[in-house]
């Protein structure tokens, strides 16, 4: 067992002094006072916050890639223990690794590697977020044109027959797709997403009865809001869709996230959809066939296209505090229970509370990583 003290813990709505956390294995065990502690874990093991604050491991449910892999193009359980590494040295202890728009053979590549991977906490694994290619060419961003189709029966029961427990996220645009599809992603317990999407608000309204409880990047890669064209984001505004949101400042209009915040509150959390340049010194990488240039922070196809991000979730928080005009105790929450709650983990992930996993973020009082520990153990 391990005590950390001399913290600032992020417990529920507010951080608390003079609090200890108790980490026994995997698992946070208990929360009691300093004074408490030596009379009721005598001898305990102390970890020293450095009056740092101390929250819930980062948790990001759409992950391309990074530390100089993209999951698309080595689907491998390699490529995941890269990508674990690479997040703890931002605080994301748990991710969605994310396919986007493929073959139908590297899907079921995915999922298979996904189903036989025993302790999927072991590489911070929550299931897959499979992104396409179910999508709109229309608003394909930088998925792969020939790979853009309407789902079939054969791929979805695979998807399907794999379960809620290797599939957390299915992206979709609900235009392209039959109610049936929808529903029979949703009644297994994988949340269904719209993203990559041109509907109008009536086509997302109508299919949102069916399953739909996600958005994929709000306002990228969908039909955007207008008085009287409210599109996918005003379906996801006027609705209880939860969504993603990328904070990087080049994906959206910091005003925007600021409004997003103001109408959707806990419905909407941090993501980062990074790619392989996070962590590396990569000039450009190929997405699905695609070349993808990074520079000053941005990753950018051949003709200006966003192709996913180089944020960090880290960095996302300090975003959200310096950009957004919100507290930091929201900006935790973003990056840690709102997204818990989108895909119903928050019973696990994303708390610092007893009987959750030991995910735990130090950072100083200028937001900056100091220390993480994952499932228990110091990394």
């Amino acid at each position: 067992m391990k005590a950390i003290i001399n913290g600032e813990l992020f417990i529920g709505n507010k951080f608390y002094k003079e609090k200890a956390l108790i980490i026994k294995g995997e698992r946070i065990v208990d929360i009691l006072s300093d004074t408490e502690l030596d009379s009721t874990y005598p001898g305990i093991q102390k970890i020293d916050a450095n009056n740092n604050y101390v929250t819930p491991g980062f948790i990001d449910l759409q992950l391309n890639g990074c530390g100089g892999v993209l999951f698309n193009d080595d689907i491998s359980l390699n490529t995941l223990e890269i990508m674990h590494k690479t997040n703890l040295k931002y605080g994301c202890t748990s991710f969605t690794p994310t396919l986007i728009t493929t073959s139908d053979e590297n899907i079921e590549k995915a999922l298979n590697l996904v189903k036989n991977i025993k302790n999927k906490g072991e590489y911070g694994v929550l299931g897959l977020h499979i992104e396409g290619p179910y999508i709109s060419l229309q608003k394909k961003g930088i998925h792969n044109p020939k790979f853009i189709r309407k789902a079939d029966k054969a791929m979805i029961d695979k998807i399907v027959e794999a379960g809620k427990e290797n599939v957390t996220i299915v992206t979709l645009a609900p235009e392209n797709t039959d109610k049936t599809v929808i529903s029979k992603l949703n009644n297994v317990g994988i949340n269904v997403a719209v993203g990559h999407s041109n509907a109008t608000y009536e086509e997302v309204k109508e299919k949102e009865t069916f399953g739909i409880s996600l958005s994929t990047h709000l306002y990228n890669g969908m039909s955007s809001f207008g008085h009287r064209e409210p599109g996918v984001v005003g379906a996801v505004f006027d609705s209880d869709i939860k969504a993603g949101i990328i904070a990087d400042g080049f994906h959206c209009h910091y005003s925007a996230i600021k409004s997003a915040i103001k109408i959707m509150g806990e419905r909407l959390y941090l993501v980062t959809d990074a790619v392989a340049p996070v962590g590396t010194d990569m000039e450009y990488f190929y997405f699905e066939g695609n070349k993808v240039y990074y520079k000053d922070g941005k990753c950018f196809g051949e003709d200006g296209t966003l192709g996913g991000s180089a944020l960090t979730m880290d960095a996302g928080v300090r975003n959200l505090v310096k950009y957004c005009d919100i507290t930091l105790e929201e900006a935790i929450r973003m990056a840690t229970l709102y997204p818990a709650k989108a895909v119903g983990i928050d019973n696990e992930f994303g708390k610092l509370q007893p009987g959750h996993f030991a995910d735990i973020v130090f950072l100083d009082k200028h937001l900056n990583l100091k220390k993480v520990i994952a499932k228990g153990q110091e990394v």
